[in-house]
């Protein structure tokens, strides 16, 4: 009797050998148990069954450092904060590798509200520190893998972890923060953050006349300029680009849509440029970019690989709608299109299968079998 080919792939995940890999997930921004900040990476360490010293799966919910949500609005935070010296050391020692996935933090009014903020409040828990800072500078002495993103920097980091982080990789924040918005119409667009209404008003004649997609953009010092489809943008979207050398080595594709947070960082030359973003803008939408020093292309994917195993993405990758159900199959991938409507400018699937996956699984792969 021919068994249907998806229980062969199941059956093949499971018959798989597994892959001890101790890696150290940091993720300081988890509204809720499902974890949606990293569970694009826990995704790929199941699927291809990288698994803890002891032979389990990781865990999306237990096996991360940052903030733990509970039952009744309570939390606790286990954090690397908590570690002294000789911990960070002993931590660094048993890890072959670090992702701090999201250092933004949790807020109060989204915390008690439980919903996406669309307002500032207090901070409940959030920022590098710099005991992790500590942890990162053990694991690139011991060339062990690091990889950052969005927001591992921005705010509400302070700026003295922020200029150590930048002096420890050869990196250099802008200051700009960006999203792609499917409507800036506040009338239908009512996840729109009112902070970030509010403040476009204030710097700009309190007006907000923008009906089309577009792409806003916010400075830690406050600024905010939006640039709308048609009226700046010749494209609403941004778009990651990556050469054929790239393409080769990490099997991405040459051009995709990125719509969701980015920053603009700039590298130094030391680092390799993996894949740019790139904003395809009008003569209006030039004007504006020069004006606030904001480059139409920037580095999407830093990497360092020489002295040490380092890359930065300068996106939220990590936050994925990805489907859990998939993580045992193998070969599932060969499926994507079944996945996503790459159509649709807003859905972000299309980014984790044609993008993420593809990239994290390579750079994870690649290093496993180096330290084997």
């Amino acid at each position: 009797m021919l068994l249907p080919f998806p229980l062969w792939m199941m059956i093949a995940w499971h018959l798989s050998p597994k892959k001890p890999f101790p890696i150290v997930i940091i993720d300081k921004t988890v509204l809720t148990r499902e974890g949606k900040e990293h569970e694009s990476l826990n995704w790929i360490l199941t699927n291809e069954k990288f698994v803890k010293q002891n032979g389990e799966l990781y865990s999306i919910t237990k096996d991360y450092y940052g903030f733990f949500p509970k039952n009744n609005r309570k939390f606790s935070v286990q954090g690397l904060e908590n570690f002294n010296p000789d911990q960070i050391d002993s931590l660094a020692n048993v890890s072959q590798a670090v992702y701090i996935t999201d250092t933004y933090g949790i807020f109060s009014s989204e915390w008690y509200s439980q919903k996406e903020q669309t307002e500032h409040s207090s901070l409940v828990y959030g920022g590098m520190s710099t005991v992790d800072l500590m942890f990162l500078q053990k694991m690139k002495e011991k060339k062990r893998l690091i990889i950052t993103e969005f927001n591992s920097i921005a705010s509400p980091t302070t700026s003295e972890v922020r200029s150590e982080f930048e002096s420890m990789f050869g990196l250099r924040w802008t200051g700009w923060t960006g999203r792609y918005f499917e409507s800036l119409d506040t009338l239908s667009n009512k996840e729109l953050p009112r902070w970030l209404i509010l403040s476009y008003k204030i710097q700009h004649h309190n007006l907000w006349q923008f009906k089309n997609s577009g792409i806003a953009f916010v400075h830690f010092d406050g600024r905010v300029e939006v640039l709308e489809n048609k009226t700046h943008l010749k494209q609403e979207v941004p778009y990651l680009l990556t050469n054929e050398e790239n393409r080769e080595r990490f099997g991405l594709p040459a051009k995709l849509k990125y719509p969701y947070w980015f920053d603009v960082m700039l590298t130094q030359r030391t680092n390799n440029v993996l894949s740019i973003y790139s904003i395809y803008t009008n003569e209006k939408g030039d004007s504006l970019l020069r004006l606030n020093g904001i480059p139409k292309t920037f580095p999407a994917v830093i990497e360092h690989t020489r002295d040490y195993n380092f890359y930065y993405f300068a996106g939220d990758f990590c936050d994925n709608p990805v489907e859990q159900f998939a993580t045992k199959i193998k070969w599932v991938r060969l499926f994507k299109w079944f996945f996503y409507n790459s159509k649709e400018i807003p859905e972000r699937r299309s980014f984790f299968w044609e993008y993420y996956s593809p990239l994290v699984t390579k750079i994870l792969n690649t290093y496993y079998s180096s330290h084997r």
